[in-house]
């Protein structure tokens, strides 16, 4: 199992940049994502509580990605 590594970057909401967070995701390998997921679910949900499957969210990303 893989240790995650925490990346902290402070600054108000409105002036974050999200191309760098889609470019630093992009840049882990699949597996590492997934680990990255699985463990933020896991601290949302209680013990022994399942995802709920049918509310997703979507959203378009800017195609102007350099």
């Amino acid at each position: 199992m893989m240790r995650l590594q925490a990346v902290v970057r402070k600054g108000h909401i409105k002036e974050i940049d999200e191309r760098k967070d889609l470019l630093y995701w992009l840049d882990r390998s699949p597996r590492e994502r997934m680990e990255a997921v699985t463990f933020i679910i896991s601290q949302y949900l209680k013990p022994g509580q399942r995802m709920d499957k049918t509310a997703v969210t979507r959203r378009k990303l800017s195609p102007d990605i350099d």
